[in-house]
């Protein structure tokens, strides 16, 4: 038997219910990951033709983490360099690669401007998955156009998020 979206909604929460720890969030990457391999899953949420943007697939009121099917256009190169706030995020991917980028704040957060080096690259290839906890500055790039399902902490549009800009060394507020 394949492994349903309902069943990966399920595990989710119990794996969330007692907080988001790094244990929990392996948890929900490595049932993403299984998830992400179930073809029928796949097919109902995405088509060569499903628009741009980002629907909400579900959200759990007990934990408040969402479950996120995007269509990134095809980027290749880096996006904003941005973080997710207090919350985390776990990104994998259906079809297509998302090449991300990990940042690390290099001076200290005391100083008025913000200095960042790459700490780590990587692809988030069809089929599996990576966890991101709160306050990882990240950027993503698409090489193609990229089917992606994201699990968040909780609806980040509600959340101060930070984003960096490279031109005045800053890291900015975004609501």
């Amino acid at each position: 038997m394949t492994y349903s979206f309902e069943q990966f909604c399920n595990d989710c929460h119990e794996a969330l219910v007692n907080g988001a720890d790094e244990g929990a969030l392996d948890t929900v990457r490595g049932k993403l990951e299984k998830l992400l391999v179930n073809p029928d899953f796949v097919a109902e949420t995405f088509t060569p033709d499903t628009p741009y943007g980002r629907r909400v697939l579900h959200h759990d009121p007990d934990t408040d983490f969402y479950i996120l099917a995007h269509v990134q256009k095809k980027r290749p190169e880096r996006g904003s360099i941005h973080s997710h706030g207090s919350s985390w995020a776990v990104y994998g991917n259906a079809w297509n690669a998302t090449e991300m980028v990990v940042w690390r704040r290099t001076n200290p957060e005391s100083d008025d401007h913000a200095e960042l080096a790459i700490e780590n690259e990587h692809a988030i290839h069809p089929g599996t998955a990576r966890a991101y906890g709160p306050g990882v500055i990240h950027s993503t790039g698409q090489p193609d156009k990229a089917y992606v399902i994201r699990v968040t902490g909780t609806d980040l549009d509600k959340l101060p998020r930070f984003r960096f800009d490279p031109a005045r060394d800053k890291i900015l507020a975004e609501v």
